[in-house]
């Protein structure tokens, strides 16, 4: 009969099997954190597309004048409600209007009023954020009490009381919008840059006695830029949202300047007629779809790029 075996246990002061433990866990974690680094490197090839398609809605929103298309705004009484043919690839509205080349045009709206707004919402809530969350103190509370009246007013509605006293220029349209949005880019800003102002590496910069500009510059922006482009990338298409809602209600850039908006607008009594022209309704529509769809899908999948944190690792 054998006998049974016994465990060999090592004695107290013998750590060679603790420094085997050790060993193994630090590898499988370096493996794991190897892993997670390689995951996140590859942005994935529907990234690329929606990526691509952005920049070819932009580029022929750019070129549209070099480009082989009809004038937008030429009505041709001899097409009025055309079906598509080798003139008119999308066909023509009900004053012979090409709808490819309106789309096209109307991109211009879309994309000038979106990334105008951000831009101008970036300048005058970024930095202030930006200062308000490395220097806190008073700064912090006189800017962020502004931020919270700014923020008790319902967006849409002073947007569109604005605009209708205004005016609906475009230029006066992307200001508008572009102050509406700097509060809520403000908290974001400022909310990235507290998360940064005490870290090592800016303790550190402060130390070797830099300016609070080039702390700013050169170690928190770099920092925070991921996370406020991506979330740039989704305010552009909340904006292209609000345009086209102004543009429903007429409240827009006036006609006859192609916008997506003003389009959808038009195509409302085909909606509720009998005589449907499923080009000049769907286009539009299709067209702003898949570019908001693209734009929020890139701005997610980066911010989901550069989110780092301590549950990954």
């Amino acid at each position: 009969m054998a006998e049974p075996a016994v465990p060999v246990v090592a004695p107290h002061g013998d750590s060679s099997l603790s420094t085997v433990g050790a060993e193994a866990v630090a590898g499988a974690a370096a493996a794991a954190l190897t892993e997670v680094t390689a995951a996140r490197k590859k942005l994935g090839w529907f990234f690329w597309v929606c990526l691509g398609w952005i920049a070819v809605v932009v580029l022929l929103a750019i070129l549209a004048n070099v480009l082989p298309l009809p004038n937008p705004n030429f009505q041709d009484y001899n097409a009025i409600n055309a079906g598509p043919s080798g003139a008119h690839l999308l066909g023509t509205d009900d004053l012979g209007r090409d709808i490819l080349s309106r789309v096209i045009y109307g991109a211009r709206v879309s994309i000038i009023v979106g990334f105008g707004s951000i831009a101008i919402g970036l300048l005058l809530g970024g930095v202030p954020g930006m200062v308000a969350g490395y220097r806190r103190g008073i700064v912090d509370t006189v800017v962020n009490a502004a931020s919270y009246v700014l923020l008790a007013f319902p967006a849409l509605v002073a947007v569109i009381a604005i605009v209708t006293f205004w005016g609906h220029a475009l230029w006066k349209i992307t200001l508008i919008i572009g102050i509406a949005s700097a509060p809520l880019l403000f908290r974001l800003i400022r909310a990235a840059t507290l998360s940064y102002a005490t870290r090592d590496f800016v303790m550190a910069a402060r130390a070797l006695g830099a300016r609070d500009r080039r702390i700013l510059a050169r170690e928190i922006l770099p920092n925070i830029l991921p996370a406020v482009v991506s979330f740039s990338l989704i305010g552009v298409a909340t904006v292209i949202v609000l345009e086209g809602t102004l543009a429903f209600l007429g409240l827009s850039v006036p006609g006859p300047t192609a916008s997506w908006g003003n389009m959808l607008n038009e195509s409302r009594s085909y909606i509720t007629g009998t005589q449907i022209n499923l080009s000049l309704v769907l286009s539009p529509a299709v067209a702003m779809f898949s570019f908001l769809l693209a734009l929020n899908l890139v701005g997610d999948r980066l911010r989901q790029h550069f989110d780092v944190t301590e549950g990954r690792l």
